[in-house]
């Protein structure tokens, strides 16, 4: 099963946002992501809430989480979304980064663009994996 952890700095946006989108699209038999921040957010963003749930996915109960080596160390695939050299480097996780803008404090459109553009790289690691798809999406 292919792990993948999503970081940026705060945990609260384009992580948030990457693993229920991951976890919304694939297989949860062949592939699972989780997300954490280099310096957690008390909560999610309400803005990206509203995001996904245009969508259909509900990040109401997700709560940010701190990346540490340890939780990294568990991940098959490190996916760093602006933590820079903040976020660790560990021996044997393979390791992208995409260079998002953060969501906190944006507008309702320029939410929806960086969760348009999360969703388009979400599928393209979806299919650079060969992850499964969940039936019927």
């Amino acid at each position: 099963m292919l792990h993948v952890i999503f970081a940026c700095v705060h945990n609260a946006g384009r992580s948030q946002m990457a693993a229920a989108l991951f976890n919304a699209l694939c297989d949860p038999n062949t592939a699972r992501a989780s997300s954490a921040g280099t310096a957690p957010a008390e909560r999610v963003h309400p803005a990206v809430v509203t995001a996904m749930q245009e969508i259909g996915i509900d990040v109401t109960d997700r709560r940010p989480t701190r990346l540490t080596s340890e939780l990294a160390a568990t991940a098959d695939l490190l996916v760093t979304m602006g933590c820079g050299e903040e976020c660790p480097v560990v021996p044997g996780v393979r390791r992208q980064d995409w260079p998002l803008p953060d969501p906190a404090g944006q507008p309702a459109e320029a939410v929806r663009q960086i969760r348009n553009q999360i969703a388009s790289l979400v599928r393209q690691l979806l299919k650079a994996e060969n992850v499964l798809p969940r039936s019927g999406r």
